[in-house]
């Protein structure tokens, strides 16, 4: 299920100082993007971010739930993205932390896939 209206506003509205954001309908969830990033994902109205080995310590609060996943050819699939803890919508501004990190490692992973393969091995 896509993000309501009126949680794609209140995500704008928190998450608008790390630059230009924008939600998109996607796989039936909302991908959530900063300049053309995707960080971040929705479904039911539940924020998760992107998760990878440089912000998993700081995530460690949302390593207890479930991370976003789907079911293909009978098995799970989980994705990448942590669910954000809901205390996080009653603070902003940790909210907003938490998004940075997101975008962080949305940008290295976003890095790595546009990397060769040859040079990601000689490193």
């Amino acid at each position: 299920m896509v993000a309501s209206d009126s949680f794609a506003e209140f995500l704008h509205e928190v998450l608008s100082p790390l630059g230009r954001l924008s939600l998109r309908r996607m796989f039936g969830k909302t991908g959530v993007f900063c300049d053309g990033v995707m960080f971040g994902m929705v479904t039911e109205n539940m924020l998760y971010l992107r998760v990878d080995d440089g912000n998993r310590a700081a995530f460690a609060e949302a390593a207890d739930a479930p991370p976003l996943n789907y079911r293909k050819g009978g098995a799970m699939i989980d994705l990448a993205f942590w669910r954000a803890p809901e205390r996080l919508f009653d603070e902003p501004e940790e909210l907003l932390d938490w998004a940075r990190l997101a975008l962080a490692a949305a940008g290295r992973v976003a890095r790595a896939r546009r990397t060769p393969a040859r040079t990601r091995n000689r490193r």
